[in-house]
């Protein structure tokens, strides 16, 4: 029972972190460049930070 519950979940789980990425790239692409300047991305980046593939060290300028 545990394998046929984890066949029908994982998916389940899957289709909700889609859906949880795709809504916080909408969010993010309804703000102005000003917002998103304040908060650290360009709009280029929107993509990336929302799948989690952007840290604070990867947008750290150099001095």
């Amino acid at each position: 029972m545990s394998a046929m519950l984890s066949t029908i979940v994982r998916p389940v789980e899957q289709i909700a972190r889609f859906l949880v990425r795709r809504a916080a790239i909408a969010r993010l692409c309804a703000l102005d460049d000003d917002a998103l300047k304040d908060i650290g991305l360009a709009r280029s980046e929107i993509e990336a930070a929302a799948c989690g593939l952007m840290t604070a060290s990867s947008r750290a300028t150099p001095r």
